[in-house]
């Protein structure tokens, strides 16, 4: 592992705090005082017997880092070379360890594409805030001073379908009743839930992601397919364009240091992402071709006559047409084009409910008498979904 050592002098040039400030073009030097701050305040946790200790750790930090982002100081000017984007590849691959100028470029065209797209999907899945119901599925003053003043539940529960009368949903709780957000205090739509982390309601919400810190809805749903699917692509071509190379090092045909650790690098990164993301993304592919999401697939949703997991199926390529909109051209480009606006989605059914939450009432009331014991006479016979 000789290519891992770097000299003396380098690490004293890029710990020292004096150092970091002459280096004015590079703030990634005063990232090294930060880091070698921390460091050594860990280190005091352990007391190590000796500054060898200190030392070895802060050159194997300095090593790694100067090997991943190809920092590179010139004795002549002791000055910070900034490098492009997606360093390993870019610079570490194609610059270090192919000889080829064709191959070079044709490596880097691609690769520069599907990192752009990677990106733009990226950004729109980040910054592309969920659509919460409009005005009209929100209780009124009067209706909600009304709601709030009733203490009986079957009361509250003719005040709601009342209200959700002249709106256009079909799907119902559990128990049959009106599906209402007490925190938002609104009816809500079909397929529509309450984020708790959001703390809003999401018009068909799927699942608040934690890698893009949003919630992924109606509204950003195809972007956040498309991301799937550009980094799946991503990790596979960089893995696939490594490949050869890897075996080239396997065989002891590389003999360059530095290609060694980016040919490594990149695979097992690009490998290890390829994999996790496979099955996400072919999970999601699976929820498309049949309409559901995320939280659907958990827990079917429920209509007039029942729970119905394919409620929502019109077949595939209706279903593709719903998160991808119907211009062909539009699909692959993080661009909105879904088709409707959140609040309604054809059911495979909807004959069998033409009249939205109220048809039929007696048979719902019957089916939760039979549902629920005789004996209940709690509020929890008001059928309010709270939060999913």
């Amino acid at each position: 592992m000789n290519f891992l050592r770097v000299p003396e002098h380098y690490c004293n040039i890029l710990f020292s705090p004096m150092a970091s400030r002459g280096l004015g073009c590079c703030a990634r030097a005063d990232c090294f005082t930060f880091w070698d701050l921390v460091l050594c305040s860990h280190i005091k946790r352990f007391k190590p017997s000796n500054e060898d200790t200190i030392s070895a750790v802060r050159n194997w930090m300095l090593t790694l880092y100067n090997l991943l982002m190809e920092k590179v100081v010139t004795p002549e000017n002791n000055e910070c070379q900034r490098k492009k984007t997606s360093v390993c590849f870019s610079w570490g691959f194609c610059k270090v360890t192919l000889s080829n100028p064709v191959e070079k470029v044709a490596y880097l065209i691609i690769f520069h594409i599907l990192f752009v797209l990677f990106v733009w999907t990226y950004w729109k899945s980040i910054f592309t805030l969920p659509v919460q119901p409009g005005k009209k599925y929100h209780m009124s003053y009067a209706d909600k001073e009304r709601y709030e003043n009733e203490e009986r539940p079957e009361v509250q529960r003719q005040i709601l379908a009342e209200i959700a009368r002249k709106l256009p949903v079909y799907t119902r709780t559990g128990n049959g009743g009106v599906r209402f957000c007490d925190r938002c205090q609104l009816i809500k739509p079909d397929r529509c839930h309450h984020c708790s982390v959001c703390a809003i309601c999401v018009l068909k919400m799927d699942h608040h992601c934690p890698w893009v810190n949003n919630c992924i809805g109606f509204s950003n749903y195809k972007f956040f397919l498309l991301f799937l699917a550009y980094s799946l692509l991503y990790c596979l071509y960089i893995a696939a364009t490594v490949f050869k190379y890897f075996i080239k090092y396997w065989t002891g045909e590389l003999t360059n240091g530095r290609s060694k650790f980016h040919v490594l690098f990149l695979l097992f990164v690009a490998v290890m992402f390829f994999v996790s993301l496979m099955f996400l993304f072919g999970y999601h592919c699976w929820l498309v071709s049949r309409n559901r999401s995320t939280l659907e697939a958990f827990s079917a949703p429920v209509f007039q006559n029942g729970p119905d997991k394919n409620g929502f199926n019109l077949g595939f390529v209706k279903n593709l047409q719903q998160v991808f909109g119907e211009e062909k051209k539009l699909w692959l480009l993080p661009i909105a084009s879904s088709q409707g606006d959140g609040h309604f989605f054809p059911m495979r059914a909807l004959c069998e409910a033409q009249n939205p939450l109220l048809a039929n009432e007696e048979q719902w009331e019957d089916d939760g008498i039979d549902e629920e014991p005789h004996d209940s006479g709690e509020a929890s016979s008001l059928a309010i979904e709270r939060e999913t």
